[in-house]
């Protein structure tokens, strides 16, 4: 499992990507380390005036609303851990639970660093029709579009999985460059995250109590025993 280094870092995560889709990446990433250096003392972002609207920032959800049983993943699309959970729990699990009815599955997302969150954005993109379809190629091509440690190479990698879920490059460039959508994510992850006591990814919150990473095995036996309720 992944854990937290604190929220503060998450504060600024927002910060790191304005700016970068336009050309300014230097200033950006300058900006970026400055703050990560003072992360425990560095204050939230100052929220948008009153005047203007704060972008909503929907759950991301799949399967059945009515069903007796909500599973929520929390995960970070840079979480080894959590690309691992993928590859070994979400086909079975979509098959057996969710595409029969029988759970709602709910994905949230966690913003360890600004990759995390370029990848989020990059899945919203698409929205609630595509998302799930961008989330898993990011997560099985985590190694390889997330390995640079040249942003612009990550941007590229990025905007090649947006290209191949069907976006064009014009909806890519206005996603990527939303700033106060990205300001938004970061809040409500925040807000969900420390409502659900969560530490690390991946995090599973099945009808309300919170386990830790597991088998499918051991999913299925905590799935099937809440259905039986």
């Amino acid at each position: 499992m992944k854990r937290f280094h604190g929220t503060a870092l998450a504060a600024v995560l927002a910060l790191a990507g304005l700016g970068l889709w336009s050309g300014t990446a230097p200033a950006t990433l300058t900006l970026f380390a400055a703050y990560a250096q003072e992360a425990t003392t560095t204050p939230a972002p100052t929220p948008p005036p009153a005047t203007e609207a704060v972008p909503v920032v929907e759950d991301m959800a799949i399967g059945n609303p009515d069903a007796t049983v909500t599973m929520i993943e929390y995960a970070s699309y840079t979480c080894p851990h959590c690309a691992a959970f993928h590859a070994e729990v979400w086909k079975p699990l979509k098959a057996d639970y969710i595409d029969t009815g029988k759970v709602r599955f709910i994905f949230r997302e966690v913003y360890f660093d600004r990759y995390g969150l370029w990848a989020a954005m990059t899945a919203r993109c698409g929205g609630p029709e595509r998302y799930f379809g961008i989330s898993s190629l990011l997560l099985e091509g985590q190694k390889e579009w997330a390995a640079s440690e040249d942003p612009a190479v990550v941007v590229a990698n990025l905007k090649t999985i947006g290209r191949t879920a069907g976006l064009d490059d014009t909806a890519l460039a206005a996603c990527l460059d939303d700033g106060a959508k990205a300001q938004a994510m970061v809040t409500a992850y925040q807000t969900n995250a420390t409502a659900d006591a969560v530490e690390g990814t991946p995090t599973i919150i099945i009808n309300g109590t919170k386990h830790a990473n597991m088998t499918y095995a051991d999913l299925k036996v905590i799935l099937d025993a809440e259905l039986a309720k």
